[in-house]
């Protein structure tokens, strides 16, 4: 009865993304991955899992590297067939699939409102433990003169107050404002680090990528006109689907980067997460993983992998 229960409250979380497939991430599509050139990392110690015994993940686009990493090193595989394991159906699907019990860790961002409010109805206790920290960016096209925002400035370009370039020292053209899906992780962070308590404006339905790649190349092919604004996380846009047609925008004055964001001094922070049904046994499989994680060879990982760890 519980298992029924879950299931039908994860297809309720699932339902809020307003999608009924989770998309699938594939490393042919249009979301390529990074090639670590990182061997896994030698140890004498008896291996902590085999093929069949590993905790099913699930997560986030932007942590699809670090889970490739941490696989590749726990069973001492190669990078393609770690790759070839996961599959990670982005930050809202994959929580409901840990409510669902059809994941067993998520490595993932922060979800919206409302998938958390789906959570709490749904009974499910999950348990979060910080593992790295990303930062929201905003990009604009390589030709567009303005290269830094105030937090004001980005608050009124989204509310529809400021709707030309020339308000913010540009080119006298109308500013082509992008957003990511209302369930998505940015947009998540969008609403939460930026926008706080204002409201977002409508934009038309083709300022709204499902994908975050999608978001990329809907800016780029802007570069003629130099007036196309989006955002994504640090992470993704720097080094999963870095584009040469786009540079990331200072806000208040700094320029993200690893230095900016494990200092604290860019703006717009935000960590991401090991997450865990919290009734997992304490000798069970996800929480043996989960300790490798928070173990300083996890850390170690993660920071290989090219990620802001947490000291």
């Amino acid at each position: 009865m519980k298992k029924m229960a879950a299931i039908t409250l994860a297809a309720c979380i699932l339902a809020l993304t307003g999608c009924q497939n989770p998309p699938v991430s594939d490393p042919t599509s249009s979301s390529p991955m990074p090639t670590l050139s990182i061997p896994p990392a030698d140890s004498s110690e008896e291996e902590l899992f085999q093929r069949d015994t590993l905790p099913r993940l699930d997560g986030s686009t932007a942590n699809i590297p670090m889970a490739v990493l941490m696989v590749q090193r726990l069973l001492k595989i190669s990078a393609e067939e770690a790759d070839a394991m996961l599959n990670f159906t982005t930050t809202p699907y994959s929580y409901g699939a840990l409510v669902g019990n059809t994941a067993d860790l998520l490595l993932v961002y922060e979800a919206d409102e409302e998938t958390k409010q789906a959570i709490q109805l749904s009974g499910v206790e999950l348990e979060y433990h910080p593992i790295g920290r990303d930062a929201l960016v905003f990009l604009t096209n390589e030709g567009n003169p303005v290269d830094s925002l105030t937090t004001a400035q980005i608050q009124a370009i989204y509310q529809g107050k400021i709707t030309n370039w020339k308000a913010v020292g540009g080119e006298d053209k109308p500013i082509e404002a992008y957003q990511r899906p209302v369930k998505s992780g940015s947009q998540a962070l969008m609403v939460k680090l930026v926008m706080k308590e204002l409201p977002l404006m409508e934009a038309p339905t083709e300022r709204y990528p499902h994908e975050m790649s999608g978001l990329l190349e809907a800016l780029a092919g802007y570069t003629n006109e130099k007036n196309a604004l989006g955002y994504s996380v640090y992470y993704y846009a720097q080094n999963m689907y870095n584009m040469p047609d786009l540079r990331l925008m200072a806000v208040d004055g700094v320029m993200p980067s690893e230095k900016t964001i494990a200092d604290g001094s860019y703006p717009f922070l935000n960590e991401f997460y090991a997450v865990i049904r919290k009734n997992e046994p304490e000798e069970g499989p996800v929480r043996r993983l989960l300790n490798w994680i928070l173990s300083d060879e996890g850390r170690q990982t993660i920071r290989d992998a090219g990620y802001v760890g947490l000291s």
